[in-house]
């Protein structure tokens, strides 16, 4: 578990705070780094799972947002949706990390966008995420 002694200062480091009002206000905060699209969370005791590391769900759900927000302004700001997302889990986040995604475009096509990203805790390799985004033409009703 952090505390205020050992937190990390994301502001120092160049992080902004993502603002959303939706399902990420639930289990963040999650911070943006403008200089290299870098996201990142730092694991609180919400994030754990029953054996005290950080959950599956919260490393996928990081994985997605930052994948998908890269996605969308891969595709010139449209908006994207999520149709495919594989996770492999290869380390556990711990209560108290910085975990991060450097997100990347693998490629972009007229109607898609497909994506890649390594979770780390520095240079600890948590998961590796892949996953495919639909570029959509319209705003869902």
């Amino acid at each position: 578990m952090t505390t205020d002694t050992d937190a990390h200062d994301p502001a120092a480091d160049g992080w902004t705070l993502v603002e959303d009002k939706g399902f990420i206000a639930h289990v963040g905060p999650l911070h943006v780094r403008g200089a290299d699209g870098a996201y990142a969370f730092q694991a609180d005791q919400k994030h754990a799972n029953l054996i005290g590391v950080v959950h599956g769900g919260m490393l996928m759900s990081f994985a997605d947002r930052a994948l998908g927000e890269t996605a969308m302004r891969a595709a010139d700001g449209a908006n994207c949706v999520t149709i495919q997302l594989e996770m492999k889990f290869i380390d556990v986040g711990r209560l108290g990390d910085w975990i991060e995604i450097r997100p990347q475009v693998v490629k972009r096509t007229g109607s898609l966008v497909f994506m890649r990203g390594d979770v780390r805790d520095g240079t600890r390799l948590l998961a590796s995420a892949d996953g495919v985004w639909k570029i959509l033409r319209r705003r869902p009703s």
